[in-house]
């Protein structure tokens, strides 16, 4: 009679705990406890544990490289987000490679392929705006090689996703301006091939649904960087009928805004109240100060770290795809806060 191989997943199930500490307690990993490291190598002693030989050499948890690819290094977003993953990754004695696709979708297939000939372990990947479909990840898939998206993440596959509620903090940042008695708002939208913007999109569009607002096309205008968001301001002053709010899907476009309407002697926000995305590190330090949804970088990488070192640790019979939601923020400052008179 043949014997059921015994995995991680058992002696887990038993000891009410995850594969992945079983995993490093096996391998006297630093970050398990003595106890735990105790209890785990005597079941594995007693149930006869055998570790799969190919996942083993396949997966040393030491001197492996993870792989990272963003649209952009030189946004705060994410060089914060790799300066955590590289953080983390340091602690459990693995590298980090990083490449960027300058927001293209070939430069981003071309990383892609540069990261499976370089043998990298795990890869953590943000899409790139021009990115049009994922056949490039395929052979990741194929030869399972963790993988995680994180904030522009691929909607349509079942994979492991990290990002925070877009849809809902669109929302919550609409819905301030509103309450601050904002009628007329305008929306500067990023590439709506993303799921980040169009989610923002919807969240603006469903704020407005709720407080008996008609959407209004016209103020919905694709402005994501500062000469964009300044070009669509310095339309909407030609035209002689400004909105009374502005929420831009990046705070680029917002500043860039800004400047535009205050040279023009809008005043901000007695006249126009903004609200950015991104809580870059300039927001607080414009004049006024720029309201903004915090995106919990550092956070966010941490958790695409994780997710990556507990998936390299573990049997790949294990491993199941996560969506992972994290809580991010309204941060009110001065350019949304109208004065009540």
């Amino acid at each position: 009679m043949e014997h059921k191989r015994i995995t991680l997943q058992d002696i887990a199930r038993r000891l009410n705990t995850t594969p992945a500490t079983v995993s490093r307690a096996l391998q006297n990993h630093p970050r398990i406890g003595d106890a735990m490291k105790k209890a785990v190598n005597a079941l594995a002693t007693e149930l006869n544990y055998h570790p799969d030989s190919v996942a083993q050499n396949l997966r040393t948890g030491r001197g492996s490289v993870i792989g990272v690819i963003v649209p952009r290094i030189d946004r705060n977003f994410f060089a914060s987000v790799i300066g955590e993953i590289e953080r983390e990754a340091g602690k459990a004695g693995y590298s980090v490679l990083i490449a960027q696709s300058n927001e293209s979708y070939s430069n981003e297939c071309a990383a892609v392929r540069a990261m499976l000939s370089k043998k990298v372990d795990a890869l953590a990947v943000s899409l790139a705006a021009g990115t049009i479909n994922y056949d490039h990840f395929n052979p990741f898939f194929q030869k399972k090689i963790p993988l995680v998206f994180f904030d522009r993440i691929p909607e349509s596959l079942e994979v492991n996703k990290i990002m925070i509620d877009n849809y809902a903090l669109a929302y919550q940042a609409v819905t301030s301006l509103i309450e601050q008695g904002c009628r007329r708002i305008m929306h500067l939208a990023g590439p709506q091939t993303l799921n980040v913007y169009r989610d923002r999109l919807e969240g603006y569009k469903q704020a407005l649904v709720d407080y008996n607002i008609a959407f209004d096309a016209s103020l919905v205008r694709e402005a994501i960087t500062l000469e964009t968001g300044r070009a669509v301001a310095l339309d909407m002053l030609a035209s002689g009928t400004l909105p009374d709010a502005l929420f831009a899907a990046g705070d680029y476009s917002a500043i860039g805004a800004m400047h535009a309407f205050k040279k023009a002697g809008v005043s901000v926000p007695e006249q126009l109240a903004i609200v950015g995305f991104a809580n870059e590190p300039f927001c607080e330090f414009v004049d006024p100060s720029l309201s903004s949804v915090d995106q919990c970088e550092r956070l966010l990488g941490k958790q695409v770290a994780e997710l990556l070192i507990d998936e390299m640790e573990m049997d790949e019979i294990c491993r199941k795809p996560q969506t992972i939601a994290l809580n991010a923020k309204l941060v009110i400052r001065a350019s949304s806060q109208r004065k009540v008179h």
